[in-house]
């Protein structure tokens, strides 16, 4: 770090390499130094400003938490009103907007294009920043789009909203607005901690970000993983740019980030394609969206469209399904999973959710259900985003009728009548049949015969359960032991159909120790962890022998993942089925343990991999398995610590953010020279 004679000198150099740094981590997503540097600079910043006080200014980055607790919020008069949106629910719809837009603006020709800047419609807090001479000088709640409440000390805590805005060419006074979301993530994470601390959990992401803004003291908002994107500016002492992507990109330049997900698209084509487009990544992203914005691109447009009651005529928001509705617990049963947990499940009246119907919803454990007080005849909240599984999110209990019934835990497992037993500690209740609880047995069926385990092709959940109701397979051990003749008297199994199970089931007797691993099915063994172990061990042997003890030296293992798989190579009916297994020709390639191949590790050893888009040669879990096999990582994020990105055809955003931090990029050519 440069020495300086004039703490006033390092200190402003100090504040401008902090603020570049914000804003190549917030906005750009491209940090330059790692965490501990940027937090040495803020150290040292806060150490000389507590030398000289009379040199703090109020967009320091020190400052951000440094406002005290208030009394209450005083309210804000916005100078132009923060505008609803009129809400559009069918293409229909959609049409008539952009028509009506044809319309006023006297645009006869239907094909002749008028641009909208289309953006997600993020499930947040709309808040207004008012920037005096580039320096935040006040935050506002929306609150009833006139009149809003000052929220200056908590947005000040949020690092994605600059305090001193970059560069040059703003006006004297501007108005920034846009929306305070939490991420997924993020949210998950506060949860997480509210359960383990026995505190009310929040409902979803915008409750989460609203509540946290709502806050009167700044030090409990800092504490949210809070973040912000622009979309436009409100009042400013000087106009601002020709049209709205223009100001979006001037924003950018000024140090606010921007959704990287908005698109300036052509006529009415061009917004349901991007409706299409983003909603089929809707839950991909990592935050919550209800919707689209669309709005007019130019402003002169804009200016002769106006605006009608409280709502511009020249944007609009189509929404999506919705995805929280209520309804009404008619009963709850419990599922047996296939490692014995017992599930409460939620039997609903059926409602329209998400662009389904729904009438079932998981409760998740008896520890859940007890913390949401959940009730047979209340009236609850179901939540249901895209492919998850639907949920009860919380109990309106304004509307419990006179008798509803708590739900207690069965003492028989409903499907085989085996006794139910809950371990000290932990929150779910499992059935102690093992491998003779017919649940058990077609669940651990179905993830040893999965792409991602034993890989065999064409074995399908249905198949397997027509399998396990004919009492035809116990064990994975015999699936290996199956005859033509008896799956050709199966139902829409034709003589082509078997003879390819039947090739299947051959070819996946070779396969790897990693997936063998997995395949059997160990509580709490994913991916990683069991190719952690294949690779730490080297054989099964190894692993089975290992104690508890020794089973935590592995990378990510800790007690209770060493004890589950202490336990269950203790199971001698575990034992009994892997040598039958084995005894069927199942077998993989064995090494010596990782300790002991410190002088002889693959060349790829160190190195980190991650893959995008779809590779023609081999698939995915071949690249990762022939990666592993040399000594390499294959994680699934992109970070400053990757050392070679692969990208296949239609890569996607992993190969835009590899591009922004300079990493090594591989064609699928290229990574199999590296792999020769």
């Amino acid at each position: 770090m440069t020495s300086f004679a004039d703490p006033n000198k390092e200190i402003e150099d100090l504040r401008e390499q902090i603020n570049r740094h914000n804003y190549l981590y917030h906005v750009l997503d491209a940090p330059e130094i790692p965490d501990v540097e940027y937090d040495r600079m803020v150290r040292r910043l806060q150490e000389l400003e507590s030398q000289h006080p009379e040199l703090i200014t109020p967009d320091s980055p020190t400052q951000r938490v440094g406002a005290a607790p208030i009394s209450h919020f005083a309210s804000v008069k916005h100078r132009i009103p923060m505008l609803s949106l009129d809400n559009a629910f069918t293409d229909d719809e959609m049409s008539a907007f952009h028509k009506r837009v044809r319309e006023r603006l006297e645009i006869e020709d239907v094909d002749a294009a008028i641009e909208y800047m289309a953006e997600p419609k993020l499930d947040g807090a709309a808040v207004s920043l008012l920037y005096e001479h580039g320096v935040l000088i006040q935050g506002a709640t929306r609150g009833d789009g006139t009149t809003g409440e000052d929220i200056t000390h908590n947005v000040r805590t949020i690092g994605s909203i600059p305090l001193k805005l970059f560069g040059s060419g703003y006006p004297e006074l501007l108005e920034v607005r846009g929306e305070v979301f939490m991420p997924r993530k993020g949210f998950e994470s506060l949860n997480e901690s509210a359960r383990a601390r026995g505190d009310k959990t929040f409902v979803n992401p915008r409750n989460a970000a609203a509540g946290s803004l709502r806050q009167l003291d700044p030090r409990l908002t800092a504490e949210r993983p809070l973040d912000f994107y622009a979309y436009a500016i409100g009042f400013t002492s000087a106009a601002v740019g020709e049209r709205h992507s223009e100001t979006l990109d001037l924003l950018g330049k000024w140090g606010f980030a921007t959704c990287p997900e908005r698109r300036l698209v052509q006529g009415l084509e061009g917004c349901l394609e991007y409706y299409a487009d983003i909603g089929s990544r809707r839950d991909s992203l990592d935050y919550d969206i209800d919707g689209v914005v669309y709005k007019v691109d130019r402003f002169d447009f804009q200016r002769e469209l106006g605006f009608v009651a409280r709502a511009p005529r020249w944007a609009i928001a189509h929404k999506f399904p919705a995805q929280e509705e209520m309804t009404v617990i008619r009963d709850v049963e419990f599922q047996v999973g296939r490692t014995g947990a017992l599930t409460p499940v939620a039997r609903l009246e059926p409602v329209f959710v998400g662009g389904v119907t729904v009438s079932n919803a998981t409760l998740h454990n008896m520890d859940e259900l007890a913390r949401k007080d959940v009730r047979i005849g209340d009236t609850v909240i179901v939540r249901r985003a895209g492919d998850v599984i639907p949920e009860v999110v919380s109990v309106i209990a304004a509307k419990r009728p006179d008798g509803a019934v708590p739900v207690a835990m069965p003492r028989e497992c409903p499907v085989c009548g085996s006794s139910v037993a809950r371990a000290e500690g932990e929150a779910v209740a499992r059935c102690t049949g093992g491998l003779y609880c017919p649940a058990q047995r077609a669940e651990a069926l179905k993830h040893f015969v999965s792409r991602r385990a034993m890989d065999i092709e064409g074995f399908g959940g249905k198949l397997v359960e027509q399998l396990v109701s004919l009492d035809m397979v116990r064990t994975p051990a015999d699936l290996y032991c199956l005859q033509r003749e008896k799956l050709l008297e199966l139902e829409r199994m034709g003589e082509k159909s078997v003879d390819n199970l039947l090739e299947a089931i051959e070819a996946s007797k070779q396969t790897t120790l990693q997936r063998f691993i997995f395949a059997i099915g160990i509580r709490e063994v994913g991916e990683a962890t069991a190719a952690a172990i294949a690779d730490y061990f080297g054989s099964l042997d190894a692993i089975r022998s290992a104690s508890e003890e020794q089973l935590q030296m592995v990378p990510d293992v800790g007690p209770i993942v060493a004890s589950h798989i202490h336990s269950f190579f203790a199971e001698q009916h575990n034992l009994d089925v892997i040598a039958n297994l084995r005894s069927s020709g199942v077998k993989w390639q064995e090494s010596d343990p990782a300790v002991d191949r410190a002088q002889t590790e693959g060349h790829l050893a160190g190195k980190t991999f991650v893959l995008t888009g779809t590779l023609s040669g081999m698939t995915r879990d071949e690249a990762k398995d022939r990666i592993r096999a040399r000594g390499g990582k294959v994680t699934g994020s992109v970070s400053k610590a990757t050392n070679f990105l692969v990208a296949g055809e239609k890569a996607g955003s992993k190969l835009q953010k590899a591009e922004k931090l300079g990493l090594t990029i591989l064609s699928e050519e290229e990574l199999l020279d590296l792999l020769a």
